[in-house]
């Protein structure tokens, strides 16, 4: 980028420069239409499907407290790598495409092939430039291949819907929690605190669960969840300042 200075560790400077604003402006804008244009066709198939607006409703909203947690999450890291990358790349790279882990990984093998730490002494602006286009490689890759293995595995789909209908009730809610049981897993070994985080969370899910069931409360499953995650913090944050952080 023409705006880029071989010696200046200004990074916030040309991190913030309009292009980049207009830029992930630009995605937001995308992703909001994208929004709009799945309420309508939720709301055409919910006709279809013989749902009333109120189920559409509860779906909507049970939706939106499921993503409270992943999203503070997503947040409380897209503020400790402000410094590292401004606002504009932070917003596009990990609020919307890739995970924390997998773009700070990417920029930090693009600046240590030019013998840098990423954030160190010598992070200037062109080092940044590379490590944001690096991200940016990165996160592309994600979307070619979504693009490419969505439809094939949308065959595979129609195909196993013939051979067994049955099956496919099982494989997505199997897939789906292999999927967090395996982001669990690889929390535990971390320290007490991450055991304590999960166990809280599980408990405070399952009583949720139980008297969403005894009181008929339906509003009480939607929001588990969302109560599991705060019971999580809450434990892991006693447990952590009470000494038991450390590595188990």
């Amino acid at each position: 980028m023409i705006w880029a200075q071989s010696t200046s560790t200004d990074i916030i400077g040309i991190a913030n420069i309009p292009v980049l604003w207009v830029l992930a402006l630009a995605v937001f804008a995308v992703i909001i239409l994208q929004s709009v244009i799945y309420l309508i066709a939720v709301k055409r198939a919910a006709r279809a499907a013989d749902m009333t607006q109120r189920e559409v409703n509860q779906s909507f909203r049970a939706g939106a407290v499921a993503a409270i947690g992943p999203s503070l999450a997503v947040v409380l890291v897209s503020v400790a790598l402000l410094p590292l990358f401004g606002t504009p790349p932070v917003l596009v790279r990990i609020g919307l495409i890739g995970s924390a882990a997998t773009e700070v990984a990417s920029a930090s093998l693009a600046t240590n092939t030019l013998g840098v730490d990423l954030g160190g002494s010598g992070y200037t602006q062109a080092v940044f430039i590379v490590a944001l286009m690096a991200m940016s490689l990165s996160g592309a890759m994600w979307q070619i291949c979504t693009m490419i293995l969505t439809p094939l595995l949308g065959k595979g789909t129609d195909v196993l819907q013939r051979v067994n209908p049955a099956l496919m009730s099982i494989v997505p809610s199997a897939a789906l929690l292999a999927a967090f049981a395996s982001l669990t897993i690889t929390e535990i070994p971390k320290s007490l605190a991450h055991i304590a985080a999960v166990v809280a969370s599980a408990l405070v899910m399952v009583a949720c669960l139980l008297l969403a069931r005894a009181l008929s409360q339906a509003w009480l499953r939607e929001w588990a969840l969302g109560f599991s995650i705060i019971g999580g913090l809450i434990v892991a944050y006693f447990v952590h300042y009470a000494g038991y952080g450390a590595a188990a």
